[in-house]
C-alpha cells in the first residue's frame, strides 16, 4: 500500500499544543494584573489599615486562611470514592482559590477541581456528581451553622436593619417566580428534563457510595463545617486586631449571613459584593461603620489579595505539569 504524504505546509495534528500551554500558564497572571489594577484603591487602603493592626491577631487570621485550603481538600476527597493524591489535591485547592477570584463566584474553583478529578481518572459524569455533592454539603453546612448561631445568639444581628421596609414581600415573590419558571422549563423541555434526571441519578448513586464509607462521609461533612468556621474565625481575628467592638461570635454570624446573601451575586470571587455585604453585616452586628470598613478591607487583603499571586503561579504550574 502506498503511503500518503501530507503537504509540507500542513501542520501536524496537535502541533499548536506546545504553544498553547505556555499561554494558558500565563493567563492567570494576566488576570491577576487586570484585577489588581482595577481594585488598586482598595489594595492601598487595605494595606494602610494593616499597618495599624495588632500583628498576632493578623497572624491568626492568616493561619485560619491557610487551614481553609486543608478543609477544602478534605471536603473534595470526601465527595468522591476514589483516593485522590493528597499533595496534588491540596495544591489544587490553593490554585482553585485564585481561579475563584478571577472568574464568577464558584465557577473558577469548580472548573479547576472538575479538571483535576478527570485527570485523576474519575469519569466526567461522576466528577460532576462529586462536584455537586461538594457544593450541596458546603451550602447545607453554611446554612446550618448560620441558623445554629442565630438560635444561640438571637441578638447578634439586627436583621431588620439589613432590608428596607416592604422588601421581604417582593423578595419572596421573586424567588417564587424563579422557582416556578425553572419547574416549567423542566416540564416543557424534554431533553433538559432527561439530562437533569440522568445527572440526579448519577449524583444520588455517588452520594450513596460516599456515605457507605465512614471515612469519606467524615471528610465530606467535617470539611464542609470546618471551611466556613475557619473563614469566620479569620474575620473575627482581624476584628480583634483592629479593635472592632463586636463579640467574635457575633462577627461569625455577620460573616455567615453576608456570604449566604452574596452567593446570589455572580461576581468574580465576590469582589466588591462581599466587601459591601460584610460591612453592612458588621454594622448590623453593632460595629461602627469606619472600623467595620477597615476590618473588611484588611480581611480581604489577607484572604484574597495576598494569596492571589502565588495561587495564580500555582495554577499556571499545575497546568504546565498537566495536573489539571
Amino acid at each position: 500500500m502506498t503511503a500518503v504524504r501530507l503537504p509540507q505546509g500542513l501542520p501536524r495534528r496537535f502541533s499548536l499544543r506546545p504553544a498553547v500551554r505556555p499561554v494558558l500558564c500565563l493567563l492567570p497572571l494576566a488576570l491577576v494584573l487586570v484585577v489588581g489594577v482595577r481594585h488598586r484603591s482598595v489594595l492601598v487602603e487595605g494595606f494602610g489599615h494593616l499597618e495599624s493592626a495588632e500583628w498576632p491577631w493578623l497572624a491568626a487570621a492568616a493561619a485560619a486562611t491557610c487551614l481553609t485550603w486543608v478543609a477544602a481538600a478534605f471536603t473534595r476527597q470526601g465527595a468522591v470514592v476514589e483516593r485522590l493524591p493528597a499533595r496534588r489535591l491540596l495544591a489544587t485547592q490553593f490554585a482553585a482559590g485564585a481561579a475563584n477570584h478571577l472568574l464568577p463566584t464558584g465557577l473558577g474553583a469548580s472548573a479547576v477541581n472538575l479538571r483535576f478529578m478527570t485527570v485523576c481518572g474519575v469519569p466526567l459524569a461522576r466528577s460532576s456528581a462529586a462536584l455537586a455533592l461538594y457544593l450541596l454539603a458546603e451550602s447545607i453546612a453554611r446554612l446550618g451553622l448560620l441558623l445554629g448561631l442565630l438560635i444561640a445568639f438571637p441578638g447578634a444581628l439586627r436583621i431588620g436593619s439589613l432590608l428596607p421596609d416592604g422588601a421581604i414581600g417582593p423578595l419572596l415573590l421573586g424567588v417564587g417566580v424563579v422557582l416556578c419558571a425553572a419547574a416549567a422549563t423542566l416540564l416543557l423541555v424534554r431533553r433538559l428534563r432527561t439530562a437533569v434526571f440522568s445527572f440526579l441519578r448519577t449524583a444520588l448513586g455517588e452520594a450513596r457510595s460516599v456515605h457507605s464509607r465512614p471515612s469519606r462521609a467524615l471528610a465530606l461533612w467535617g470539611g464542609s463545617l470546618a471551611f466556613p468556621l475557619l473563614q469566620a474565625a479569620g474575620l473575627a481575628a482581624v476584628g480583634q486586631a483592629l479593635g472592632l467592638p463586636v463579640p467574635p461570635a457575633h462577627m461569625a454570624v455577620a460573616y455567615l449571613a453576608a456570604t449566604v446573601a452574596v452567593a446570589l451575586v455572580p461576581t468574580p470571587g465576590g469582589i466588591g459584593s462581599v466587601e459591601a455585604a460584610l460591612v453592612v453585616a458588621l454594622v448590623a452586628a453593632g460595629g461602627p461603620v469606619a472600623v467595620a470598613t477597615a476590618v473588611v478591607l484588611a480581611y480581604r487583603i489577607i484572604t484574597v489579595w495576598l494569596p492571589l499571586l502565588p495561587g495564580a503561579l500555582t495554577l499556571g504550574a499545575l497546568v504546565r505539569w498537566k495536573v489539571i
